[in-house]
């Protein structure tokens, strides 16, 4: 295997084990609620926890990234996934007692890993010399819905074997993900990424109104792919009447298939991002309200599922998109727009929580579930699944915005006398 090679699958499994930073403690769920008596809102708060703890390391190398040496940062980061992952399996047979502030713990490191791995692999991805870097990037993010899928598969499958009491295994098992990148970063040769020469550079990058407008459109696609996939599972079982192991299985499983499969034909055959972009935030839009208006259970699974494939270049077009605009802002850019995509990533579930929960709460909202033969907790999920549309929505006149700026750049004329002939290159976005 040469060191390229050996490069990218090192940051493959680094997305892997992002996969299994995002899906570990959403899985386990009813297990720590049955085995520890620990409250939903407490269990909620690790999501949260996971999401703000990225978000902070975001924030910290959007602004600090030349006080770091990139390249034994990134060799770090299955250190920190090891050492999280350890901490959260093993806490509870040492302290029993506190078995939720192990969680926490194990909770902040391993998402801290998964922060750093956002921000830093996918500009090494795109260090690396490449006829198609979109195609190499979109490859990338491919890896990490796969890897949700196989997370999201063998938790299911080991805790039905192996019971509940034994969710420890897992975590332990889940280890060997950052072990394998750990081993595969060792003896590569980072390549060398381009970061402000100071924070004052990258506040001068701030000033641009146009990195700003990347960044609302980044959060606006981490909304729209988190919020279903956080909340499917729960849609499903609640609102349309699914079994929560079908729920889990044909929700957030094939949810994540779709999405592996959208980045996958991406990098395959696929050209014009922005063209991309626009059409997956209309698709979106439209499978959000299906899946909210439906009473059908096939027809509202098939809604959830497809939405993946709909949201799957949202996270990664828009940092090809980003990164080909704002090219001398390097890991700085790279920063910035994980930050906006984590904050989407956290309001966008949460908003439909909310909503979720004051639907329920409402005596008039409740009369009116009544009225529909439905529960208050179906009218509450299918009202949050109508808000969770709006991300998409607003998306759709972003998108159109971004491609429409593209448009006009998209014929670039360059002249390049060769003897009596003048060549004209055409780049096509």
């Amino acid at each position: 295997m040469n060191k390229t090679t050996r490069l990218k699958y090192a940051c493959y499994s680094a997305n892997v084990t992002m996969s299994a930073v995002g899906n570990l403690s959403p899985v386990l769920f009813l297990t720590f609620r049955s085995l520890y008596g620990i409250s939903y809102s407490l269990l909620g708060l690790l999501v949260l926890i996971n999401f703000v703890t990225q978000l902070i390391v975001d924030l910290i190398f959007s602004f600090f990234s030349h006080k770091f040496n990139i390249a034994k940062t990134v060799k770090s980061i299955p250190l920190f996934g090891v050492c999280g992952f350890l901490v959260y399996a093993i806490w509870p047979f040492f302290f029993p007692d506190t078995v939720y502030a192990g969680l926490v713990i194990g909770t902040v490191i391993f998402s801290a890993a998964s922060g750093l791995a956002e921000v830093l692999i996918s500009p090494v991805i795109a260090a690396i010399p490449s006829d198609d870097p979109d195609r190499e990037m979109s490859k990338l993010h491919s890896v990490y819905a796969w890897g949700v899928v196989f997370i999201i598969a063998l938790s299911t499958v080991f805790l039905l074997l192996a019971g509940n009491e034994n969710w420890q295994w897992l975590a332990l098992i889940f280890t060997l993900i950052p072990l394998t990148s750990a081993f595969l970063f060792f003896g590569s040769e980072i390549p060398a990424m381009e970061t402000p020469k100071q924070t004052s550079g990258a506040l001068q990058l701030l000033r641009n109104s146009g990195v700003w407008f990347s960044i609302f459109a980044i959060f606006l696609g981490g909304a729209a792919e988190c919020t279903m996939a956080q909340w499917c599972s729960g849609y499903l079982e609640q609102a349309l009447g699914i079994p929560k192991l079908w729920g889990d299985l044909f929700g957030v499983a094939l949810f994540s298939v779709m999405l592996g499969l959208g980045r996958s034909l991406y990098a395959k055959i696929g050209k014009n991002i922005g063209k991309v972009l626009l059409l997956g935030t209309i698709g979106a839009t439209v499978c959000y309200f299906t899946a909210a208006v439906s009473n059908i259970p096939l027809l509202g699974l098939l809604a959830c599922a497809f939405t993946g494939f709909c949201v799957s270049m949202l996270w990664p077009g828009n940092l090809i998109v980003a990164s080909d605009r704002f090219p001398e802002g390097g890991v700085f850019i790279y920063a910035m727009m994980a930050s906006g995509g984590d904050l989407g990533a956290s309001v966008g579930p949460q908003l439909v929580g909310i909503i979720t929960d004051a639907v329920i709460a409402n005596p008039a909202a409740i009369s009116f579930a009544q009225s529909l033969n439905l529960a208050p907790e179906q009218l509450g999920m299918k009202m949050g699944m109508l808000c969770g549309m709006l991300f998409p929505f607003v998306g759709i006149f972003v998108y159109a915005a971004i491609r429409k700026t593209e448009r006009k750049k998209k014929v670039q004329i360059k002249t390049e006398p060769k003897g009596d002939i003048t060549w004209k290159i055409k780049k096509q976005n």
